[in-house]
């Protein structure tokens, strides 16, 4: 059987296990060692900008990288909103109930999600994020059915992050993703289908090349790096006390070499020998200008600018929420620009990676399985329990998936042990309720209750007597009322009803389950 792509062509089996992009020392696509960062000015910033503009994206590309080796503002946001999304839960919904739809579910999860291999590949399609488009080739391996990405070696991954300087976009357009190569270096040639996942995040509406979040903040970033330059050479000069060197008129060539040769040591050595006829004086740097704190001021407001660009907020780069894992990187990033992320790359994985796996596999289908990246609701998961133990003996039908997927549990597998109420337990509240709200119980049905009542009384009879004995030996005691009543109140402290008070309770739930059974059998 041919297995047709996307463009009506056949596919064939050996164009699905070479590699396509690889790097070459000599070719079109190698390995770059080049920087644009270094001396970044205005005018060169607008230069790097206008040319990826027409098309020529290498040196913006290049700036990118840099910015998140230069800039630890930037890194550290942008890591932030990339865990984000990294730590999300993940579940596979199937098309239908239909046990076929099933099935194509159950394979995704199993040669896709579950692979250590997925990860990675959403770590590095998350490199759109700042440039604007990331690249992963797929290795599939056909060895084995079902044809699926596998890590073949340490060397050959199931999936390989590709250089985005190896690519660019149409002339025309400025929308076609190709792949430059020796057969064209100046247009490049189109990505052959099932081999590659391009993630591309919609940040804004436009050319894809300009909705990186690196041109947002690129200005900022610029600006930063004058302001520490600035800052540095301020707090050279400015940052130790002016050291004023004085001689007596009196003094030589050779005495004033000699103090300026201490003035000087002073600023390393920390220590001087000088003539009683000199002496040098500190003077501090006047503090009125407000220099040191300007650049700081300004250096902290392009922080904030950076970060209200990568996270939607101003003041979570430095925040100590107190959270652990995923749940404080999630708490950092706005939560409607973490479900935009969530869900553009669940769409990305879907067109991409789970209809090319199910197509190879299992021919075209009418609807597929989904990936999903779901951002847990934020609602009170107690305050939902407490109200389905109300309502569902009332007749409210709620889908048990649904209750799963609100607290992050996955459905049992077959055969899996599974939490339940034991048969040997007193029935309580919910267990009636449950029980009601399956069956109603036959007219002639004989009350469940009766042996727990009967067994209550007889465990009732040693308890009070247990409890009451020492009252009655204070009664039998007493000359009057008055008497048995301060022995009363002296031994009020002593009694022990902890076991009585156990066994009301039991015989409490008892009286609610007899009374829900009467309330079903009537």
């Amino acid at each position: 059987m041919k297995i047709l792509g996307p463009d009506g062509r056949p596919i064939a089996k050996t164009d699905l296990t070479r590699e396509i992009a690889s790097v070459s020392l000599t070719g079109v696509r190698r390995r770059y060692a080049d920087s644009v960062a270094p001396g970044l000015t205005p005018a060169r910033l607008a230069s790097i900008i206008r040319a990826a503009d027409n098309g020529d994206a290498h040196a913006y590309l290049t700036l990118a990288e840099e910015m998140e080796e230069r800039c630890p503002q930037y890194a550290a946001v942008l890591g932030t909103r990339k865990r984000a999304v990294l730590g999300l839960p993940r579940r596979v919904e199937a098309a239908s109930d239909d046990p076929h739809d099933v099935e194509l579910r159950d394979a995704v999860e199993t040669h896709l999600v579950k692979s250590p291999a997925f990860g990675r590949l959403q770590a590095a399609l998350l490199d759109a994020l700042g440039k604007g488009y990331s690249v992963g080739e797929i290795r599939w391996d056909t060895t084995k059915t079902p044809w699926a990405p596998r890590d073949q070696d340490r060397i050959r991954r199931a999936y390989a992050w590709r250089d985005p300087r190896h690519f660019t976009y149409d002339r025309v357009t400025g929308r076609e993703l190709r792949m430059l190569d020796d057969a064209d270096t100046f247009n490049g040639v189109p990505l052959p289908p099932y081999r590659f996942i391009v993630h591309e995040p919609a940040l804004k509406m436009g050319l894809p090349i300009r909705n990186g979040l690196v041109r947002l903040v690129a200005v900022a970033y610029m600006c930063g790096n004058f302001t520490q330059e600035d800052w540095l050479a301020f707090a050279e000069v400015f940052g130790m006390p002016l050291r004023l060197g004085r001689y007596g008129p009196g003094a030589g060539k050779d005495d004033i070499d000699t103090l300026i040769a201490a003035v000087s040591g002073l600023g390393s050595d920390a220590a001087a020998v000088l003539p009683d006829s000199m002496r040098i004086d500190f003077v501090d740097a006047a503090s009125g200008a407000g220099g040191a704190d300007l650049f700081e001021r300004l250096a902290a407001r392009l922080d904030k600018l950076i970060s209200k660009a990568v996270l939607g907020r101003s003041d979570a780069a430095d925040s100590t929420s107190g959270q652990l894992g995923g749940e404080q990187y999630a708490s950092d990033v706005r939560r409607d620009i973490l479900e935009g992320d969530a869900s553009e790359l669940s769409n990305t994985n879907n067109e991409q990676l789970v209809r090319p796996f199910i197509d190879l596999n299992f021919g075209p289908q009418a609807a597929y399985p989904e990936i999903q990246f779901y951002v847990p609701d934020q609602e009170d998961l107690a305050g939902l329990a407490a109200m389905l133990e109300q309502l569902v003996p009332l007749g409210l039908e709620v889908e048990q998936s649904v209750i799963r997927d609100k607290w992050g549990l996955p459905d049992p597998a077959k055969g899996a042990k599974l939490l339940g109420v034991r048969a040997d337990s007193p029935p309580d509240i919910p267990a009636m309720n449950r029980a009601t709200n399956r069956a109603q119980p036959p007219p002639d049905a004989a009350d469940p209750t009766e042996p727990l009542v009967e067994r209550l009384g007889r465990e009732a009879d040693p308890l009070l007597d247990a409890l009451l004995e020492s009252v009655r030996a204070a009664l039998n005691a007493s000359g009057d009322l008055m008497d048995f009543r301060e022995r009363l109140l002296g031994l009020y402290p002593e009694l022990d009803g902890k076991a009585f008070a156990e066994l009301m309770g039991q015989a409490l739930a008892v009286a609610d389950a007899a009374g829900y059974w009467e309330a079903g059998h009537e």
